[in-house]
């Protein structure tokens, strides 16, 4: 059973499309790579699986037991967020809000959720530093173990690796990865990395003012644009 439908789904500002007719199916366990030009829609459409934007046409819908506000999300980072005055600790910890509620103080479930994480991510031994003073890919581990507080189903990573040196991003993408096949976390990741989309995801989806392509990435590599990124890029499937 799928966890998410989008079905004929339209996305815009201010009663002007940016992508339209937008259909797919996310079931569980899968990766899918969301791939296009700048100004595509690519992080608007993101905006809209997280229920944070209500398409202009078309639905979103989740099912196999998942509920919105059990998607882990990692934002692309603004520079006002790298600079965040709060320890390693608080910022996991707060991935756990969408389960406190109203409650302002983090119960023992929450602190023994956030901990897992934590150590999960390998960065036990960074909890009490200032997240401000951290290294970038620290600083995503972190977020991502914030994002895993708030789900144990499905991840939704916009620009996971941006602004990271190449040996961090490839760590980036093998936890990732990691948490993909070995914990069966679905995985949507908006990304302009064409050769890690087709070297990491199982499922393609490649937009423009229009869909262009969903499908596996087998079959994407087999289509006139997805032979035309991937050769732009200097990348093919390994």
């Amino acid at each position: 059973m799928s966890q998410l439908i989008c079905d004929d789904v339209s996305l815009g500002y201010e009663g002007r499309a940016v992508t339209e007719h937008l259909t797919f199916q996310v079931n569980a366990g899968d990766y899918l790579c969301v791939v296009g030009e700048n100004g595509a829609g690519k992080s608007t459409l993101i905006r809209a699986l997280l229920g944070l934007k209500a398409p202009m046409s078309g639905t979103i819908t989740t099912g196999d037991g998942l509920k919105h506000n059990e998607i882990g999300y990692l934002p692309q980072q603004t520079v006002v967020q790298r600079d965040f005055p709060a320890s390693v600790k608080e910022i996991v910890q707060s991935g756990c809000l969408n389960k406190v509620g109203m409650n302002p103080f983090y119960g023992r479930e929450a602190r023994v959720v956030a901990q897992r994480q934590i150590e999960r991510m390998g960065i036990s031994h960074l909890q009490n530093r200032c997240y401000r003073e951290l290294s970038g890919g620290q600083q995503q581990r972190v977020l991502l173990a914030r994002a895993l507080c708030a789900t144990g189903k499905m991840l939704l990573l916009d620009e996971p690796v941006a602004g990271l040196d190449p040996k961090v991003t490839r760590e980036m993408y093998e936890l990732i990865a990691k948490l993909n096949k070995e914990d069966g976390i679905t995985v949507i990741m908006v990304s302009h990395d064409i050769a890690a989309a087709v070297k990491y995801a199982t499922h393609i989806l490649h937009i423009s003012h229009v869909p262009l392509f969903f499908g596996t990435k087998e079959d994407y590599l087999k289509t006139e644009i997805g032979r035309a990124f991937t050769d732009a890029a200097g990348g093919d499937e390994e």
